[in-house]
């Protein structure tokens, strides 16, 4: 279960950033988990639901506000999300503090997988790691704070298990077939698996 966080200091107020991310519609202006919301007017508060898509997949699933403390914390979870290579949760939280210079916020993502999907829990929690930081930059101009932010260092990939690692030196062995169609690069790592997880059965779980 990847769990990857970081935190950023925006110049607003801790009010204004708890109600800038208790409306769910923003989170896709700026975060790369969520593709879109819908439009739909939801009163913000604890068990609000609300559709959205996820990266990759063409159906909407639902996002629930699973924690709500004004001006303190507020955590939005996933619904299952099914595929042949196994399942997926994703819960993206929050949590905020006062600061001199306005607001300290801490960012969450926490990816649940089940079947298949475990195997490639090392590769999901690279892919976080990469992109986490850049989603904090997003905000701070989501909030009208364009200050300048050192680009975080790119974490080194994960070493991968006996199992990931065989069949990667078997790819690595093996020539090409005429007409495959080549394997995406790495920075679309997390996106490609989305599309390929999205064309099997998508339904929703407990």
């Amino acid at each position: 279960m990847p769990t990857v966080s970081t935190s950023v200091i925006v110049t607003r107020t801790v009010e204004e950033v708890f109600d800038y991310l208790a409306d769910a519609r923003n989170l896709a202006s700026w975060n790369s988990g969520v593709a879109a919301v819908a439009a739909d007017a939801i009163t913000p508060g604890e068990r609000a639901v609300y559709r959205y898509h996820y990266p990759g997949r063409h159906r909407e699933h639902r996002l629930v506000c699973s924690v709500f403390q004004p001006c303190r914390r507020i955590t939005y979870r996933g619904r299952r999300m099914w595929s042949p290579l196994g399942t997926q949760t994703p819960e993206f939280a929050f949590r905020m503090l006062p600061h001199s210079r306005g607001a300290f916020v801490q960012l969450q993502v926490t990816c649940q997988l089940g079947g298949g999907m475990l195997l490639l829990g090392p590769f999901l929690g690279w892919a976080w790691r990469r992109d986490l930081p850049e989603d904090a930059r997003r905000l701070r101009e989501a909030l009208g704070d364009h200050g300048i932010m050192p680009p975080p260092p790119m974490p080194p990939p994960p070493p991968p298990s006996a199992t990931t690692g065989a069949l990667l030196a078997g790819q690595a062995r093996a020539p090409a077939p005429a007409g495959a169609v080549p394997a995406p690069p790495a920075r679309g790592l997390r996106r490609a698996m989305a599309r390929v997880a999205g064309q099997g059965r998508i339904g929703t779980g407990s």
